[in-house]
C-alpha cells in the first residue's frame, strides 16, 4: 500500500485475491503498521498489492465487519479507533463463547493433542521469537486448544473476535515484551491452560479460560490507558 508511513511492504499472490487483500490489510492493522485513524485509499491500496480495487472493495467490507476499519465513501478507509468499550465489548463476547467450548472440548482432546499443546506453550517463553512469531503460535494454540468442540459457526465467530482482540492485546504485550520476566509468564499461563484441560473437568477447563481472558484483558486495558 503506497500509505505515507510505508506500510503493507508485501505483495499479494494472485491465488485467492480477496482472500490474500483481506489478510494482508488485517495483518498491516492488527500488527500496529496501520495505525488508530490512519486513514488509506482503496486506489493506492490496489495499486501497491498489485489487484484491481473490486478485491480491495471486497476486503474492506469484511474488515469492517470485524470493526477492524471504518469505510468512506470517497474511496478510502480509516482504521478504527482503539477504544476501552470495543475492547470490553468485545472480551464480554469470548467470555460468553469460549468457556463453553473449554468445557466440552478438555474431554475431547488427546494425549497427542496436550503434548503438542505443551510444546506450543513452550514457545512463548522464548525471548528471541518475534512478535509475529508469538502471534502465529498464540493463534494456533488456542484454535488447537478450542477446535475439537468447536462448530464451524464457533470458528467463525472466534475468528472475528480473535481479530478484533489482537491488536489490543499486541499493543499491552509488546509494551512488555522487553522484560524477561514476562516471556517466563506468557509461558507458565499458557501450560496452567493445558494443565487445566488435561484434568478432563469442563469445570475447571472454564474457569482457567476465563482467567487468561481477564488477564489478557487487563493487561490490553493498562496499555491503552497508560497510552494515552
Amino acid at each position: 500500500m503506497a500509505a505515507s508511513d510505508g506500510a503493507f511492504v508485501r505483495q499479494v499472490k494472485p491465488q485467492s485475491v480477496v482472500e490474500q487483500v483481506t489478510a494482508e490489510i488485517r495483518r498491516s492493522i492488527v500488527s500496529g503498521e496501520l495505525s488508530p485513524g490512519q486513514e488509506f485509499s482503496l486506489r493506492e491500496t490496489a495499486a501497491h498489492l498489485g489487484v484491481s480495487t473490486a478485491p480491495v472493495r471486497e476486503a474492506l467490507r469484511v474488515l469492517q465487519g470485524e470493526g477492524l476499519i471504518i469505510a468512506r465513501r470517497a474511496r478510502s478507509a480509516v482504521v478504527a479507533p482503539m477504544d476501552l468499550e470495543d475492547l470490553r465489548a468485545i472480551y464480554q463476547l469470548r467470555r460468553l463463547i469460549e468457556p463453553a467450548i473449554a468445557g466440552r472440548s478438555c474431554t475431547l482432546l488427546t494425549a497427542a493433542d496436550l503434548a503438542a499443546l505443551e510444546r506450543m506453550a513452550g514457545a512463548f517463553g522464548d525471548e528471541h521469537a518475534s512478535i509475529d512469531a508469538i502471534y502465529e503460535t498464540h493463534r494456533q494454540f488456542h484454535l488447537s486448544l478450542l477446535g475439537p468442540a468447536a462448530t464451524a459457526w464457533d470458528l467463525r465467530v472466534l475468528e472475528t473476535l480473535w481479530n478484533a482482540a489482537e491488536r489490543y492485546v499486541r499493543i499491552g504485550f509488546g509494551r512488555l515484551d522487553p522484560i524477561p520476566a514476562e516471556h517466563s509468564r506468557r509461558g507458565l499461563a499458557h501450560h496452567d491452560l493445558v494443565d487445566a484441560f488435561r484434568s478432563r473437568d469442563s469445570g475447571t477447563a472454564q474457569r482457567a479460560v476465563l482467567r487468561h481472558l481477564d488477564d489478557n484483558e487487563r493487561i490490553a486495558r493498562k496499555a491503552i490507558v497508560d497510552a494515552t
